[in-house]
This record gives C-alpha cells, structure tokens and sequence, in this order.
C-alpha cells in the first residue's frame, strides 16, 4: 500500500511558475500510473494530469501546454511543473496512484495524498 505526501504549493502571481512533488513510500512506482488532480473551492476533484509507467502522458485541456508531469520512479517520486499560472489554476492538488481504471475518474484511484494548497493572484 503505497503513502503518498505532496509539497511545493503556496502563493504566486499570474504568470509565474510553481513546481509540486509527491514523495511515495510503502510501494513502488513501477506498479502505478500516477495523476495528479485538483480541486477548488465548492468544486468537485478534477483530473489535471497523468503519467503512465509505460510513459505517455496526458492532461486536461485546461492546463495543457502549461502544466508537466514527470516521475522518477529510482526516487519514487512524482512532479508537476506548473508554468504560466492563472487565477484559475487556484485549487488544493493532489497526488493520486492508480494500477488500473478510468484515469480521468478521482473515483478510480485507491490512493491519495493529503493535497498542497496553490493560490494563483491575478
């Protein structure tokens, strides 16, 4: 059963750059496709990005062409670089491990990370 903390979020202005990390512990991540999601005030979790372990990728529309994830499985860690933020990039993120299903659903994923605050003033 993998553990999974996440770190990195805080204040920034528009237009500026953020890096988030998530440490696992207790598992490998050769075993999981790793995503990360995020939710805003009175919203639901929606899905942000994801990294298979095979190695594709693929993200929201929303953050596409901004937002990088990456993973570095000797370290089992997971990252997502967020360039170019917007007041609507402010949510909680979170970081979440799945080994199989629907990797755009929150539903489908067994473990979770307690979420990092970002805060993007415009």
């Amino acid at each position: 059963q993998v553990q999974l903390v996440e770190s990195g979020g805080g204040l920034v202005q528009a237009g500026d750059s953020l890096r988030l990390s998530c440490a696992a512990s207790g598992g490998s991540l050769n075993d999981y496709s790793m995503a990360w999601f995020r939710q805003a005030p009175g919203k639901e979790r929606v899905f942000v990005a994801i990294k298979w372990n095979g190695g594709s990728e693929s993200y929201s529309d929303s953050v596409k062409g901004r937002f990088t994830i990456s993973r570095d499985n000797a370290k089992n860690m997971v990252y997502l670089q967020m360039n170019r933020l917007e007041a609507e990039d402010t949510a909680v993120y979170y970081c979440a491990a799945q080994i199989s299903g629907n990797p755009w659903v929150a539903a489908e994923y067994s473990y979770w990370g307690q979420g990092t605050q970002v805060t993007v003033s415009s």
